[in-house]
């Protein structure tokens, strides 16, 4: 499976949903099919989307938080899963696409590649409810389980080591931020 393939399954399902990506390929890819203003591509933060993810989800618990995460930015900050399990914010669901490289940065393996387990992490931390995914259809049947479970939890998609020809957004970083927080502001309850 590709994260391209994966993203625009389940492109649908983010249209109301709080939505915070990593850098790299997974803001790239996700802006690629569409960009909305309620996704917030987090740039130069290598391993903050699911602290980001959190923070939103605990100040806006009336709303579906989206993180989607790459494996080596979990990998980088391990310290955040065990942060998860222990807010256990029920509107939050981590997606981390573990190609098993790092890609954007040349392709270097990650621990992944030799057997490190992230749901099985996510789950020794304490995240109730986790997957790993290896295919489009399994991913889209977990990630909708996941919304409906209200309940945090952590996909772990298995996917190609592919990804774009450029790993930036057009977007602005800061126009991207006020367009994030403009969003934020106006879908209070």
């Amino acid at each position: 499976m590709t994260r391209l393939a994966a993203l625009k399954n389940v492109y649908d399902r983010l249209a109301d949903r709080i939505v915070v990506t990593i850098m790299g390929a997974v803001a790239a890819e996700l802006q690629s099919i569409g960009h909305r203003p309620n996704f917030f591509y987090l740039q130069h933060a290598m391993g903050l989307a699911s602290s980001m993810g959190l923070g939103i989800a605990l100040t806006r618990p009336d709303r579906q938080v989206i993180v989607l995460d790459g494996d080596g930015s979990v990998l980088m900050n391990l310290g955040g899963l065990t942060t998860l399990a222990r807010y256990r914010p029920a509107n939050l669901v981590h997606v981390v696409f573990d190609n098993e490289s790092l890609l954007s940065v040349g392709g270097f393996p990650t621990a992944t590649s030799t057997g490190s387990d992230i749901a099985a992490m996510a789950a020794a931390a304490g995240v109730p409810r986790t997957a790993t995914v290896r295919t489009v259809d399994d991913f889209s049947h977990a990630f909708d389980e996941a919304l409906a479970s209200r309940q945090l939890t952590t996909i772990v998609a298995k996917v190609d080591a592919v990804g774009p020809s450029g790993y930036v957004t057009d977007l602005s970083l800061l126009e991207n931020r006020f367009q994030f927080q403009r969003y934020l502001r106006e879908h209070r309850k």
